[in-house]
């Protein structure tokens, strides 16, 4: 097929490229490629994390059966990493403010993205109860996965730290997104109120309304909530005909996304560019947000505020994950389902 065949039409490789730019960014990250009239740009080299994962024996078993064509992908975000010198390979001794599972399904027919509170209490593989972004912080991004892991009762196949600065360039280089919010409220980091309904958010605009946490009475939890709201209103719109058939636009946006981003090795244009095939015919309303269940929060005995996860109701979503059945969840845990977009 020619180039000019190419952007003629909306292909799937377009589709997911975009895709990729969101969730990278928005922390999060998970899948991505580039192929068909991008084949240009199979020079890009993503920089690569070194040794991301913990060792064979502290890890889950391989799965097996139908849930072995299931893809988890963690993305670890910050809206602190771009005030760190140096590439995120080189990274240390930083918190997880956004942490985010992808799952992508064997059958390839829908994309679920979980997200986990960071004052999360939980054990700590050789460190004990704290905070679940303390992971990062205290062995790397090796135990990050491994505490993920844990959590989810399956493997993690591959990783991405995402520094959420970069989300700046990806939302002008859309033009700005749409967002419907559900709370106005005045930003803590700029003179910018953002009013409920309706509004169009530009880079700047779009960083803090993320960002956002002490505006609000239950803190982060609307932060995860604005978060998601966010990665639909930028999928709807990186995913528009507009987008996807404009070879400029796309490479601007990896252009934006790439000094923001560091993936473990295997997420490589072989992998990317396979999984950019299987996932065709996605749209923007095939992606599920929720949020991992919890109690609410509480205080740990060294008088942190914490949040506690209700690990019986997390039972089933280990259980889901492992068996790659997220489409059986009850609506109370897909928190973001039905939220509308403009």
């Amino acid at each position: 097929m020619t180039e000019a065949a190419a952007v003629r039409q909306p292909s799937g490789v377009w589709r997911i490229t975009s895709i990729v730019l969101v969730l990278l960014l928005a922390a999060g990250a998970g899948v991505a490629s580039i192929g068909s009239i991008v084949g240009r740009l199979f020079d890009l080299k993503l920089p690569t994390l070194s040794h991301p994962f913990p060792a064979d024996a502290a890890r889950p078993p391989v799965s097996t059966g139908l849930a072995a064509g299931a893809q988890n992908i963690l993305l670890l975000g910050s809206d602190t990493w771009d005030k760190v010198n140096g590439s995120l390979v080189n990274i240390s001794k930083q918190r997880s403010d956004t942490i985010m599972v992808v799952h992508i399904p064997a059958d390839r027919h829908h994309v679920y993205v979980m997200s986990i509170l960071r004052d999360s209490w939980i054990d700590l593989p050789g460190f004990g109860s704290d905070k679940i972004n303390a992971a990062l912080s205290y062995g790397g991004v090796p135990l990050a996965v491994q505490t993920i892991e844990g959590l989810i009762g399956t493997r993690i196949d591959h990783v991405a730290l995402v520094d959420y600065a970069g989300y700046k360039g990806l939302t002008d280089t859309l033009g700005g997104v749409d967002i419907l919010n559900p709370v106005g409220f005045q930003s803590s980091a700029s003179d910018h109120y953002y009013p409920s309904g309706l509004q169009h958010l530009t880079g700047d605009e779009t960083l803090a309304f993320a960002r956002e946490w002490r505006a609000f009475p239950d803190g982060d939890f609307q932060r995860v909530r604005n978060q998601q709201l966010v990665m639909r209103a930028t999928l709807t719109k990186a995913m528009q005909p507009e987008t996807l058939t404009d070879p400029g636009k796309v490479s601007s946006l990896l252009s934006a996304v790439r000094p923001f981003i560091a993936v473990d090795e295997g997420l490589n244009v072989d992998y990317l560019t396979a999984l950019a095939a299987s996932l065709a015919g996605i749209r923007s309303t095939d992606f599920t947000f929720f949020t991992a269940p919890t109690k609410g929060i509480g205080e740990s005995s060294d008088g942190q505020s914490i949040v506690n996860l209700d690990l019986q109701k997390f039972q089933a979503v280990q259980h889901a994950f492992q068996t790659d059945a997220l489409d059986t969840f009850e609506p109370e845990y897909q928190t973001m389902q039905t939220v509308p977009t403009p």
